[in-house]
């Protein structure tokens, strides 16, 4: 399993550790459900979309037959990802007490989090459409060490 696989996964459970936390403490102090859009940020786009992610990563080129388009950019994906919405949820925080810092903060995490999904997208389209594999001598081994299942069956 690559590492930004691995990453992507960890970071989706410790994500749903921190929402889940911050869940019950708005259902033992209601107060602070002022923190609500942060606890669905941490679910939502920590939990799911992280998991997403790394899934998608391990499974999409095995299932496409192709190699990872770019395993740096995956990994740019996964430091962009977690900061833009480390980002977010500090600007979910701080709104209530700073408007002007909460949403400086949030839109700087808005646009990391929107980039590190366009750089998923960019990169899982291109493994998709195999535009390495089309490049590659038809003999040589994949970049990632993956077995290839030719159209009849057999191992290229």
């Amino acid at each position: 399993m690559d590492w930004f696989v691995r990453a992507f996964l960890k970071a989706s459970l410790t994500w749903l550790g921190l929402g889940v936390t911050l869940g019950l403490l708005m259902a033992v102090h209601p107060t602070l459900i002022i923190y609500r859009p942060a606890h669905l940020h941490m679910n939502l786009l920590g939990f799911v979309t992280m998991m997403i992610y790394g899934v998608a990563y391990h499974v999409l080129p095995r299932f496409s037959g192709n190699p990872l388009h770019s395993r740096t950019m995956a990994g740019i994906h996964f430091g962009v990802a977690n900061a833009g919405l480390l980002l977010l949820v500090a600007g979910f925080v701080v709104r209530p007490w700073s408007e002007v810092a909460g949403y400086t903060v949030l839109g700087a995490g808005g646009v990391l989090s929107a980039a590190g999904a366009y750089l998923f997208i960019y990169n899982l389209w291109r493994t998709l459409d195999g535009a390495v594999a089309a490049r590659r001598a038809p003999h040589a081994e994949p970049r990632n060490g993956l077995t290839l299942i030719g159209r009849a069956g057999a191992k290229r």
